[in-house]
């Protein structure tokens, strides 16, 4: 599995806010600077964040983004899926068997099936908390909660 800057960037951006959670919003440019993430793209994933229920906006002054949900109830998994899809490795172990050209019952399913559980494991595992908790706060110029 190959993590696509698309998600790299998103758990940035809500790792950021995860520091700043409870706190009222932060503004997106701030969240740009301090994980740098372009801001125009920062923009789009903000938007797919919210419509996936991570984040909600709040306009005006004192306006910005704060997270929806507690970060240790935000899972790494829930996160990358909402922004990429399946976690699959391979696309037609996902579809019904009558959508797919290619045999159900072959030799690789059952190795493909074990890599997509064990990636669904690993990253159902760790919350956006965990994260925040591991970044090293010499570098990260954020809050501690």
């Amino acid at each position: 599995m190959r993590v696509s800057t698309r998600s790299d960037y998103g758990l940035r951006a809500l790792i950021e806010l995860a520091g700043h959670y409870g706190r009222g919003p932060l503004q997106s440019s701030e969240i740009a600077i301090r994980r740098h993430i372009p801001e125009q793209y920062l923009d789009q994933l903000l938007t797919s964040l919210r419509k996936s229920g991570f984040i909600r906006s709040v306009r005006g002054p004192a306006g910005g983004h704060e997270l929806v949900r507690n970060p240790e109830e935000i899972t790494v998994r829930e996160v990358i899926e909402s922004l990429e899809g399946s976690l699959s490795p391979i696309a037609w172990l996902d579809e019904p068997p009558e959508l797919t050209d290619h045999p159900h019952h072959c030799g690789q399913r059952e190795i493909w099936e074990r890599i997509r559980g064990a990636t669904e494991e690993i990253l159902g595992s760790y919350s956006i908390a965990d994260l925040l908790e591991r970044e090293p706060s010499a570098t990260t110029g954020r809050y501690v909660i």
